[in-house]
């Protein structure tokens, strides 16, 4: 390809590196904190219900702000949606910079949740009209860049341990760099985009400011499609596992698994690095179908995940990553396929705020997760939590199945 092919090429993909971009710092920030849950347990002296609640609070800010930021993005556009909340989400990192109080810390958590909870509904509807033709294509990077961050965290948390800081705790200055790369995406976002997708640089000219009574039927009036609602609650049972498994991953591996510290961050990696499915996922999704690629994902995640619990403690560090690895597969593979079906099942003209409808039960619905999983680890272990996790995957698969074999084309 020549020079000037190169360049064009690139141009047409900014949008997407982008809003990928800023997905990547989001889910980045999220994923920073499971690992940190031992320095937080050593430094504040809680335990793993009050952690897992901590998260739980990050996640249900998340959930609650799908909703608002969709309908936002109806009335408003959604290139300020997304540049308004990374804003926010790196202002909230810069807080953690100097030492603080476990009060500062859950507070800066909640105030991320709300910025990093304001993208990803509305980056699947503007990525969706960027590229019409690709969206499963999209959307499979999308969820790719994300699921990097979870790559990219344990490692550079074991990195700014070497680090000498003198402002606090050395992992603190990973907040320090995220937060400024933050706000330099933000700045580039708006500087490009508008151009590039102007009708959703833009209001839509109505005017609104509130949702009015018709507005809420038209979106409740979603679940009244049975299909739909059923595929709504598939969402739900990945979401809980998603969100419980990758909140107390890396305390399983060194508390009940016996692995170090280290490996367990290795492997913690290796359960994101899988989100390299997605890219294949999301292309086979635009090519044969949708709810194929769901069951086959999901399937895979159950049948991986009773074997990582079935494993612990009579297998090796290898054994338990493949098991890990396997179930990566399966969830992150999941992901943009979820996003396809969705933005194809809701009318386009209530896109933003029915799919941030949709996105606040699956995201509430896993919020709950790390709670659960933590306080019943802290009663009955982590391997009855982890067993609860396998079974809610394994019903999604079987409704999800349920979808296929009843489909009508």
């Amino acid at each position: 390809m020549s020079p000037s092919g190169t360049r064009r090429r690139v141009a047409e993909l900014d949008v997407l590196l982008l809003t990928a971009g800023i997905w990547f710092l989001a889910k980045f920030l999220r994923y920073a904190f499971p690992p940190l849950f031992g320095p937080f347990q050593e430094s504040y002296g809680v335990s793993n219900a009050v952690l897992g609640s901590a998260f739980t609070g990050f996640m249900l800010i998340y959930a609650a702000v799908q909703f608002p930021s969709g309908v936002l993005a109806d009335r408003i556009g959604s290139i300020t949606v997304i540049a308004v909340g990374a804003v926010v989400a790196a202002a909230a990192a810069l807080s953690l910079v100097v030492a603080s109080p476990f009060p500062v810390l859950i507070v800066a958590m909640l105030v991320m949740g709300a910025g990093t909870g304001a993208h990803k509904t509305v980056a699947v509807r503007l990525l969706s009209r960027a590229y019409p033709a690709r969206t499963g294509r999209a959307l499979g990077v999308l969820d790719t860049f994300g699921a990097f961050g979870g790559v990219v965290a344990p490692a550079a948390i074991v990195a700014a341990g070497g680090v000498a800081y003198a402002f606090g705790e050395s992992w603190r200055v990973i907040f320090l760099l995220a937060g400024v790369a933050g706000l330099a995406l933000a700045g580039a976002f708006l500087a490009r985009v508008p151009d590039r997708v102007p009708g959703e640089a833009a209001a839509d000219g109505t005017g609104a400011t509130g949702i009015d009574v018709d507005e809420v039927r038209r979106y409740a009036g979603l679940f009244r499609d049975r299909r739909l609602t059923t595929f709504v609650a598939v969402t739900l049972l990945f979401s809980f596992t998603y969100n419980g498994l990758v909140a107390f991953a890396p305390l399983y591996l060194t508390e009940t698994a016996g692995v170090s510290e280290a490996t367990a961050g290795l492997l913690y990696s290796a359960l994101f690095l899988a989100s390299l499915v997605q890219l294949v996922t999301g292309e086979l999704s635009d090519r044969i179908g949708r709810l194929p690629i769901v069951v086959g994902s999901l399937g895979l995640a159950a049948a991986a995940l009773v074997a990582f619990v079935s494993l612990t403690g009579s297998a090796g560090p290898i054994a338990l990553g493949g098991a890990l690895v396997a179930s990566g597969l399966g969830l992150h593979g999941f992901r943009p396929v979820r996003s396809a079906y969705l933005m194809s099942a809701i009318p386009d003209d209530v896109a933003g705020g029915g799919l941030g409808v949709v996105r606040t039960l699956l995201m509430g619905g896993g919020a709950v997760a790390p709670a659960i999983v933590g306080a019943l680890s802290d009663v009955a272990g982590f391997r009855t939590s982890f067993r609860l996790l396998a079974a809610s995957i394994a019903l999604g698969a079987l409704l999800a199945l349920l979808l296929l074999v009843t489909d009508d084309g």
